[in-house]
């Protein structure tokens, strides 16, 4: 009789463990499609309507740098396609006045 409760104790702890990460993967999940949304919120926007601090500070900060691409979203933050006059390029977001925003 003790091996059975015993048993039965071990195979319900196990059924809970698989059951606690379940639920911890799906909330990885759902925190990934937020953060994948709030990154597609940019919309391309003309090179011309980028402001001119933006493009400002990129000169400053990014000497000999060309803006490839320029997305915009509704806080008004850009997302830039830069490249370097090495050949490397990368992505920046900033906000209207010039300033650096982390990703």
């Amino acid at each position: 009789m003790k091996k059975l409760f015993i048993t039965s104790v071990f195979a319900l702890g196990s059924l809970t463990a698989f059951a606690q990460e379940e639920q911890a993967t799906e909330a990885v999940e759902t925190a990934t499609e937020a953060v994948a949304q709030e990154q597609d919120a940019f919309a391309e926007v003309a090179l011309e309507e980028v402001p001119e601090a933006v493009t400002t500070m990129v000169e400053t900060n990014y000497p000999g740098a060309t803006i490839n691409k320029a997305h915009k979203n509704e806080a008004n933050q850009y997302k830039l396609e830069v490249s370097l006059e090495d050949g490397t390029s990368g992505a920046l977001i900033v906000d209207e006045e010039g300033n650096a925003i982390e990703q």
